[in-house]
């Protein structure tokens, strides 16, 4: 398998979503490295990295994590709110290579799993 086919994913290990996506990658050849945020959180340079692809799309507004916010915690900079709160990631992030997407969509599938 080549190097370009060696993907991560970046989700939570509860995320059914995510789950799905990884079988699906694995089914289509890749080599899923699977990361679990809560337990692997984002590095400062890949949380910079992803905010550049998403913007404030990174932010899952639809998350339990969102909803038990308050106010004031929803007033912070994307940045320091995935910081703080790592399962606030819209997930999966699929990155193959230097590609990135967001989801599991079906423009998303179609982009990886060609």
């Amino acid at each position: 398998m080549t190097d370009n086919r060696k993907t991560i994913l970046y989700g939570l290990g509860s995320c059914g979503t995510c789950r799905k996506a990884r079988g699906a990658l694995e089914s289509a050849g890749h080599w899923v490295e699977f990361r679990d945020v809560r337990d692997a959180p984002l590095s400062e340079e890949e949380r910079r990295r992803f905010l550049v692809a998403f913007g404030d799309r990174l932010v899952n507004r639809a998350s339990t994590t969102w909803r038990g916010l308050t106010d004031a915690e929803r007033q912070e900079s994307p940045e320091r709110l995935l910081a703080a709160h790592p399962a606030l990631m819209k997930r999966p992030v699929v990155a193959v290579a230097d590609d990135l997407w967001i989801g599991w969509d079906a423009a998303t599938q179609a982009a990886v799993l060609k």
